[in-house]
């Protein structure tokens, strides 16, 4: 029988719920204000076919691309004997650190010719494959050893154990991923290949009519919807297997001298292309000597906004994922469903669009609230909230149920046990959750464009306005300070499992 969700938790969790898929309730008002026809006439185009056709494809191969990229690293780093894999490990992360337009604009600059599908899918692998990674070092970190001798005892493989072990980490990283390159704007921008965000974008620029666009972002949703189902049900039933004894020290796989060279020479070029182009390529626009002129108040300016912004945007959507983390880990309901799949809505949404759904709400219902940074922080929370679920509900389903159990059997009741035994055991995740979206939304951009307060500008809109003015030279210090900025909790998380 489900245990009934503790109403401490679900009201919160329902409210984030809520939050998010208030986008939603913004696109199903403009879309009908152009009535059925104008509906019909937009979804049945042979230019939004070939426009689903596109996204879906791109999100597929990257997010194929990115576990099999991300998975590797993991095992190679966590569970081998690979020459300087804390090094490794530290690098592996950092790609997280590099804006997908920045990373795209350092691609294109130097070859031309890699713009369209295959230029999109190499710049958001290399840019995207830590989402895989990062969960999975967790999980291989913290597996018990004693399952996988359990198994071959029985005359199973270790490789089974593992894979079965992986699975929701693997899952839930994927997801991530098919979601940031559906809602994917600056790089494909970059890249020259249109998609759903790119359309969505061109139509609210280009006309007062928002009807197209809020039906390719309805159409953007739906994708979205069954890519979660799709997601839970990939995952079926794997949990990680977890005993009450504390697990033992992880063992390491001792390789030969060839697979060492192999598994070396795979991390290296990992970091080559993933860190490396992008620092080379920044390093010679700081060295052009362009960006001289530039004045040091308004660079500081700049970073100090960043920092305020992407601080209070990380602390909000980390309070706000706790309670949905623990119901998704915990609970089998409809309710928690609900509220899991929910929370995912909003971050496959193109940042414009949940930008203009609170601009929505602000003007006609909270206008003490228009272009001001709450505003922007709310953003920031519907947008990168399923970063800070995934975390919390990995970290919480490794903790032992027993644990509160034993908390309930002495007398706690259901918040008791959360609060003593649930939550202490789930601050890992809630703090790599937080610094992940900290990471995140230092280096947004649309939504930052739209909704930042008059006069405030971060090192992404910078960046932005320098880069699209061909002010290559001009935009490499906010480059350079952003990529800076965002290494130190990339290096955080890196180093974190290794």
């Amino acid at each position: 029988m489900a245990r009934r969700i503790p109403a401490a938790l679900l009201v919160p969790a329902a409210l984030t719920a809520g939050l998010s898929l208030a986008p939603v309730a913004y696109l199903v008002v403009r879309a009908a204000e152009g009535g059925l026809p104008a509906f019909a006439a937009t979804l049945l185009r042979s230019r939004t076919a070939e426009l689903a056709v596109r996204s879906v494809g791109l999100a597929a191969l990257v997010t194929v691309s990115c576990v099999v990229v991300g998975l590797s690293l993991a095992w190679l780093v966590v569970r081998t004997d690979l020459p300087g894999r804390k090094v490794f490990g530290v690098l592996a992360a950092l790609p997280l650190a590099v804006p997908s337009y920045v990373a795209a604009y350092t691609w294109i600059a130097l070859y031309p010719g890699i713009s369209g599908f295959w230029g999109s899918a190499l710049v958001l692998t290399l840019c995207c494959y830590p989402y895989v990674y990062l969960p999975a070092t967790a999980t291989l970190a913290r597996m018990d050893p004693a399952m996988e001798e359990v198994a071959l005892s029985l005359g199973r493989g270790r490789t089974a154990v593992v894979v079965r072990q992986l699975r929701p980490a693997a899952a839930a990283g994927g997801l991530l991923v098919a979601m940031y390159v559906l809602a994917e704007f600056g790089a494909v921008s970059i890249m020259r290949f249109d998609v759903f965000t790119t359309q969505i974008y061109t139509a609210y620029r280009a006309s007062f009519d928002r009807t197209p666009a809020a039906v390719l972002g309805l159409l953007l949703v739906l994708i979205t919807l069954l890519i979660v189902l799709g997601e839970a049900r990939s995952r079926g039933k794997a949990a990680y297997a977890l005993r009450g004894a504390p697990a033992r020290r992880r063992t390491v796989v001792r390789m030969t001298p060839a697979a060492k060279a192999l598994g070396t020479g795979w991390a290296l070029a990992v970091a080559a292309l993933a860190v490396g182009f992008p620092l080379v390529s920044i390093g010679y626009w700081l060295a052009d000597g362009s960006s001289r002129g530039l004045d040091p108040a308004d660079l500081g300016a700049s970073v100090a906004a960043t920092l305020g912004v992407s601080a209070a945007g990380a602390l909000l959507t980390g309070a706000l994922a706790v309670p949905v983390g623990i119901i998704a880990a915990r609970h089998r309901s409809w309710a928690a469903r609900f509220v899991e799949q929910s929370s995912y809505v909003g971050h496959a949404l193109p940042g414009i669009v949940i930008a203009l759904s609170l601009v929505f709400f602000a003007v006609r219902y909270a206008y003490p609230l228009y272009q001001q940074w709450p505003l922007l922080v709310l953003a920031y929370a519907v947008l990168f909230m399923p970063a800070a679920v995934g975390a919390v509900r990995a970290s919480v389903v490794q903790s032992p149920p027993v644990l509160e159990e034993v908390a309930r059997s002495l007398g706690r009741g259901p918040l008791g046990a959360v609060r003593s035994v649930t939550l202490p055991l789930a601050l890992p995740g809630v703090a790599a959750g937080t610094a992940l979206v900290f990471l995140t939304a230092m280096k947004e951009l649309p939504a930052t464009l739209l909704l930042r307060p008059t006069g405030m500008d971060t090192l992404a809109t910078q960046l932005w306005t320098q880069t699209g003015s061909g002010s290559y030279g001009a935009a490499a210090p906010y480059a350079a300070l952003l990529m800076l900025l965002a290494a130190i909790p990339g290096f955080l998380l890196g180093r974190r499992e290794t």
